[in-house]
């Protein structure tokens, strides 16, 4: 074989793996442009990765109504740490926040949360989300919509609030075990409550509150009171009837995961 053959042969398996090399590496622009309105979920007090994480798998595992593409993690500095799940291989539909201080007052938490989600407009250009909160996380939720656009932060579509006590939390018994900053505003005369209920809301946001009769942290009348800060015609609620499920148990209940379902997606055909 001679040489000026050796070298074409040489350069033809050059260019030939160059190509394989091109097409087997993601697109990196992929990765950072997610064009889908992702579900935001946020865990209430005291939560942690868990509080969604059962959801989230039956979500994507059992109902195949999605895949969760990040993991959020702020610490109690707010730095923002994000594991991007997807790797740009599929466009996300769940998002986890996790707080490392899941104690910290309605200020800090809700500052945190919206660091969160303006990271997500800023790294991977999400323009809008729908939100799902349990407890707290639903109160931040609600107080990151009142607050997201005149910020410029991504707009939110549909909102679900899960056993959260909008008008606080009426055992006294509860704030003599608990008596940190979150617990300081999760009474029913703190100074967060009250701003948070004389706050207007917009009227371009569907909101649906579930309680639970069972519920003896979050009980009906103060998840109910939600009533009083959303428009009437965006406002949907269900409270089921059933003494045997409790506060952390509406994050493990099957009938919810098919209330979130027909609230944000059944008419989009997911």
């Amino acid at each position: 074989m001679t040489n000026k053959l050796m070298i074409k042969i040489s350069a033809a398996l050059l260019l030939a793996l160059g190509i394989i090399t091109i097409l087997s590496v993601p697109n990196k622009a992929k990765s950072e442009h997610y064009t889908a309105e992702p579900t935001v979920f946020i865990h209430g007090y005291k939560g942690t990765a868990n509080s969604f994480r059962h959801m989230l798998d039956r979500f994507e595992n059992e109902y195949k109504w999605g895949k969760k593409g990040f993991v959020y993690f702020v610490s109690k500095e707010g730095q923002i740490r994000d594991y991007n799940l997807s790797k740009g291989k599929y466009a996300p539909t769940f998002i986890q926040i996790v707080l490392e201080d899941n104690r910290a007052s309605f200020a800090d938490s809700s500052e945190w949360i919206s660091s969160v989600l303006l990271h997500m407009k800023e790294k991977y250009h999400i323009d809008s989300v729908n939100l799902v909160g349990h407890s707290m996380g639903g109160i931040m939720a609600v107080k990151y919509a009142m607050e997201s656009e005149k910020n410029g932060y991504p707009k939110v579509n549909k909102l679900i609030t899960i056993g959260s006590p909008f008008d606080g939390i009426y055992s006294e018994e509860y704030f003599q075990i608990h008596k940190d900053p979150a617990a300081a505003d999760l009474k029913p005369d703190s100074l967060a409550l009250q701003l948070l209920r004389k706050s207007p809301f917009p009227d371009d946001i569907e909101v649906l509150s579930i309680g639970s009769t069972g519920d003896i942290v979050a009980l009906p009348e103060s998840v109910q009171s939600l009533r009083n800060i959303i428009p009437n015609d965006n406002y949907h609620e269900i409270m089921i009837e059933d003494d045997s499920l409790g506060h952390s148990g509406l994050h493990e209940n099957k009938e919810v995961d098919k209330m979130i379902h027909s609230f944000l997606w059944q008419d989009t055909g997911q």
